[in-house]
């Protein structure tokens, strides 16, 4: 299926899940604004993509000024915004509310819900005019507690903002749906996760959901891993 040259703006666009979903989007017809802090990776996936498929702009989600920028250069190249994946988040360091290091928290509520709500308010109004899509990514630890974290908090957040904004935009034509995976294998984590999801499966269930005909509103999907095969006797 090819979605005939819509542009996908991708945050947290350099590795992992959103460079998986970068990758996934090309093939089936998208034009893609890939952002993120690192911009020798996201010229290195342009470079792969192709220039006339791909923009890399530079970006710190956190500060609004630089999503207003990055929304405005999205406009200068490609003249629209179809599609919005809100996916640049962040973790912690371990030790839960009695132990872990505070400024982690500043951190991650700076990127995983002030950075979403920085991107929804930077396109929205050029989403609705083209009665897009607005993918965020949450987690499962946005829908079941997790003691202790922090991280797990900021998901819950994000999981009311896809409520919220569901609510906020209904009747215009615009499609919101709440990613929630369990754990990928991605450069998240320090060390390998071997029975964990790749980002690839991530980015299927991210194009599934943008590629759905208008009447179709795909609300939530949550991607879990499948549990590891019991060894039998």
């Amino acid at each position: 299926m090819s979605e005939n040259g819509k542009v996908l703006l991708i945050t947290g666009a350099s590795s992992g899940i959103g460079a998986a979903t970068a990758r996934a989007a090309a093939e089936h017809g998208y034009r893609l604004a890939l952002c993120a802090r690192s911009e020798d990776k996201l010229e290195a996936l342009v470079s792969e993509i192709g220039s006339e498929r791909a923009l890399a702009l530079r970006c710190d989600v956190t500060d609004y000024t630089d999503q207003q920028r990055m929304a405005a250069a999205v406009l200068e190249h490609y003249g629209r915004i179809d599609a919005v994946f809100a996916n640049a988040g962040t973790g912690g360091g371990p030790g839960g509310f009695s132990g872990a290091p505070v400024g982690s928290w500043r951190t991650m509520v700076e990127v995983n819900i002030l950075g979403v709500a920085h991107t929804l308010r930077a396109t929205l109004e050029q989403v609705k005019k083209r009665r897009g899509h607005i993918v965020l990514t949450g987690s499962v630890a946005g829908r079941r507690t997790l003691a202790g974290s922090m991280y797990s908090a900021t998901k819950w957040a994000v999981s009311a903002i896809g409520y919220g904004l569901r609510e906020e935009i209904k009747g215009s034509g615009v499609r919101v749906t709440l990613l929630e995976p369990g754990m990928v294998d991605t450069p998240f984590f320090d060390e390998p996760k071997p029975d964990a999801l790749k980002a690839e499966d991530i980015a299927r269930a991210v194009v599934y959901a943008l590629t759905q005909p208008a009447h179709v509103d795909v609300h939530e999907l949550m991607v879990l891993p499948t549990p590891p095969r019991e060894e039998s006797d």
